[in-house]
């Protein structure tokens, strides 16, 4: 009823029930495959559009890297790159730290890209390399990923998944800091590795659609 599961009520006994190696888990994820093929190639087809203006913005405005680059961890801990547009100026050693929306660093050019999450475009190209899938966890920097293994069990389980684009916890809580807000995003995640299927996915893409300022008229 709540879209999430109580962490401290589950065992290794709800593990071994997870829907795993089945006819239909394996249909689901040929389907799901397709999606993110179809989805990241339009997603590419876009960020080409877009990507003229934005890069002639970006090198008006500091002169720095149009594509920022950052270490996640994906499947199975794999790490990789993950792409963003970059909205923040450059110089100096990078402190990686959550951002506030008033954040400093942010650039003009940020503030137009990231309340229209136009600077998450060039994920498309994670998607089709099978770094990532259109829906899934959203992938964490390797540090804030061993802390967070360390304090809370099953944390493990998200990296079973690709990293999403978006995802269930996404939709329904944000990006909540610290370890209650990690503890309640694999709330959400845990229900969605649970439950998901192509239905869940496209209803997790509506909610996310829907939640882009520029599709909703504001």
């Amino acid at each position: 009823m709540t879209g999430r599961l109580l962490l401290d009520h589950l065992g290794y006994s709800w593990v071994m029930s997870l829907p795993i190696h089945t006819e239909a888990s394996r249909l689901y994820l040929i389907c799901k495959r397709v999606v993110d093929i179809v989805i990241g190639g339009v997603g590419v087809l876009l960020l080409a559009i877009v990507y003229p203006l934005v890069a002639l913005a970006i090198k008006l405005e500091d002169r720095g890297p149009v594509f920022y680059r950052q270490t996640r961890v994906g499947r199975f801990g794999r790490k990789f790159e993950m792409l963003k547009l970059r909205t923040m100026h450059c110089g100096g050693k990078s402190v990686e730290r959550q951002t506030a929306s008033d954040d400093s660093r942010i650039t003009f050019t940020g503030r137009i890209l990231r309340p229209t999450h136009l600077d998450e475009l060039p994920q498309a190209i994670n998607v089709l390399r099978g770094e990532m899938s259109v829906v899934g966890p959203r992938p964490e920097q390797p540090e804030h990923a061993d802390l967070l293994r360390r304090k809370i069990a099953l944390y493990d389980l998200r990296l079973t998944l690709r990293p999403g684009w978006t995802g269930w916890a996404q939709v329904n809580f944000g990006y909540g800091a610290g370890l209650e807000g990690a503890r309640k995003k694999l709330s959400y995640d845990l229900y969605y590795i649970r439950r998901q299927s192509l239905g869940l996915d496209l209803l997790i893409l509506g909610h996310t659609i829907r939640a882009i300022p520029m599709l909703r008229g504001r």
